[in-house]
């Protein structure tokens, strides 16, 4: 549900950011075991050093998901140098002072945020091309109306309902797909009608719902203007054109009359 919803700037940050310590944790606790070979026999002479051991570990996971996060934009680090740093720092004699340490890494932070920028703008011409064409192509099926606001939508079946208005609370199911038919979300698989404030939720909803009579079922195209523009989420790439198909049950307070 939370896919029809505003995107706040704290989102767009967190779903941007590439230096994430949770995201980072998250992966190295999901990783597999039967990823690495796991020495037989293998005796600790202490319960100390097996946690030692097991700090030692932890840590290099971590490290490995990190390069391997980078090297997925270009990025590539010698892996070498950085167990070398770490051999360095626990022996008190690193080659590099705190100053440049500090001044190395926050110019790789900025490095690694031009590169996330352009691999996302790159992505993005491909999405807003494959939008366009698909509301290009849409817009010549029978029956398709466009608002004045590039909303496009069309009537499944009409109901006999009232409309309710932005200030309404609506009770809907829909489904959510890209344009090139993946899902990105559906109340009917969850056989959970949503309910939500309809001025809480993204402009091409708030257009189109009202145009709904309770009982309706419409089709929306909404242009990425009237979605999330260039924000970015897991699911849904910047610029992207997505499709409702929009079921609407009821007008909080105002049941359909039967």
């Amino acid at each position: 549900m939370k896919s029809i919803f505003k995107m706040s700037l704290l989102a767009t940050i967190f779903s941007l950011a590439m230096g994430c310590q949770q995201e980072e944790t998250e992966k190295v606790k999901t990783a597999s075991v039967g990823a690495s070979v796991i020495e037989e026999g293998v005796i600790f002479t202490t319960e100390n050093d097996k946690m030692a051991y097991a700090i030692g570990t932890s840590l290099a996971q971590y490290l490995k998901v990190h390069l391997e996060k980078q090297e997925d934009i270009g990025l590539i680090l010698n892996s070498d140098q950085v167990l070398e740093g770490v051999q360095d720092a626990f022996r008190g004699h690193s080659k590099l002072s705190s100053e440049e340490t500090q001044a190395i890494l926050q110019s790789l932070e900025q490095r690694i945020a031009q590169m996330v920028q352009t691999q996302s703008e790159e992505g993005s011409t491909g999405v807003v091309k494959a939008g366009h064409d698909f509301r290009s192509a849409f817009a010549k099926v029978q029956g398709v109306i466009t608002t004045s606001s590039g909303l496009m939508y069309q009537v499944e079946s009409l109901g006999e309902g009232e409309r309710p208005t932005a200030e309404d609370t609506v009770i809907v199911h829909y489904k959510g797909t890209l344009t090139d038919g993946t899902q990105f979300d559906s109340s009917y698989d969850r056989n959970q009608a949503a309910t939500f404030p309809l001025n809480q939720v993204i402009p091409g909803w708030v257009e189109g719902i009202q145009l709904m009579p309770v009982g309706s079922k419409f089709k929306f195209i909404i242009p990425p203007e009237l979605a999330y523009g260039k924000n970015d989420t897991p699911a849904i790439p910047a610029n992207s054109t997505l499709i409702f198909n929009v079921e609407l049950l009821e007008i909080k307070s105002k049941p359909v009359k039967k």
